[in-house]
């Protein structure tokens, strides 16, 4: 493969933007991930959530979201590697960054940025249900028009939950929010505005069981002080939180700090020409929002170009003077 000037490991939000930064920059590029598609986590996990933390979006579904960044990335027409996981880091002899991919895939570059943010999400498991998986018990929404018409049961008292709540609100026939604390880790606006769109709240109850001929139609729960009970269900949505798990980068001689890399405040790693940026990266301070992912991305792009050519400058100048 002919070599590239910038590898990007991470196809999600970061990483998309990244590329159009790399691109603007005219760097040589090329993005890695290990899922088919472009998204990262949105497109995996939330693809229909509505996304209301990146400037000047006051809503637009995850799906949108993610298709207007690859149309930016494309303007300057990276290279594309999905599915396919960055297994290795090594040296050329030049001391330039080589990236082995696990179909053998091997890129020599000027310098890597991983985007990987939270690395590979496994979903929390629902306790002696998974029988029912795909027969009404799922972990994801990757379609809100799967539950139209239905009794929806949705498990969790995080923001992932209330959100999926919120969403199927208006396509599905009823939902209810189950939650095994009295308390929230939930935006509180956000826990109001699905109770005022007429979702149902359980606290304080634990799922017993799940039941019903060819698919799900009840869910068993135990509620505290109130003794056990039972809920018509057609669909039950399990939004426990995700078990993260940086893979081969783990491995790479990386300065951790849990399952975040630590970076300088030029996104630098402790690796030479090795950089980091978005929910993958620590430091102090750090606010995980992708807003501030665009940012963090945007200058680790403009510094390794300095890096590459020391004779460029590190402001690229303003997209509305090139064009």
């Amino acid at each position: 493969m002919e070599p590239a000037d910038i590898v990007i490991i991470g196809a999600g939000p970061a990483g998309l933007y990244g590329a159009y930064c790399a691109g603007f920059r005219g760097l040589r590029t090329v993005v890695v991930d290990a899922l088919p598609q472009v998204g990262g986590q949105i497109s995996a996990l939330y693809p229909e959530k509505q996304v209301r933390d990146v400037a000047g979006v006051p809503g637009m579904t995850g799906r949108a979201l993610v298709e207007a960044l690859r149309a930016q990335a494309a303007t300057y027409d990276p290279v594309w590697l999905l599915g396919r996981q960055a297994v290795e880091l090594r040296r050329s002899p030049r001391g330039r960054p080589v990236v082995r991919l696990s179909d053998d895939t091997v890129v020599e570059t000027g310098a890597v940025i991983l985007t990987a943010g939270i690395g590979t999400p496994t979903p929390r498991r629902l306790p002696g249900c998974e029988e029912w998986v795909g027969r009404g018990l799922s972990y994801f929404v990757p379609d809100l028009s799967g539950h139209t018409g239905h009794e929806v049961v949705v498990l969790g008292g995080g923001d992932s939950a209330v959100d999926w709540a919120l969403a199927l609100a208006p396509v599905a026939k009823s939902v209810t929010l189950v939650h095994r604390r009295a308390a929230f880790r939930a935006h509180a606006a956000n826990l109001d505005a699905a109770r005022a769109n007429g979702v149902d709240i359980i606290t304080d109850a634990q799922v017993l069981s799940l039941s019903g001929d060819e698919r799900v139609e009840r869910v068993h729960l135990r509620r505290r002080g109130e003794g056990d009970s039972m809920l018509a269900a057609d669909s039950v949505i399990a939004a426990l939180g995700f078990i993260s798990d940086l893979g081969p980068l783990a491995g790479w001689g990386l300065e951790l700090r849990g399952r975040s890399v630590l970076v300088d405040q030029r996104m630098r790693t402790n690796l030479p020409g090795i950089y980091a940026a978005g929910d993958l990266t620590e430091y102090d301070g750090k606010v995980r929002l992708m807003s501030v992912g665009f940012g963090e991305v945007a200058t680790a792009v403009n510094n390794a170009a300095v890096e590459l050519d020391p004779g460029l400058s590190l402001f690229p100048g303003h997209s509305t003077e090139a064009a």
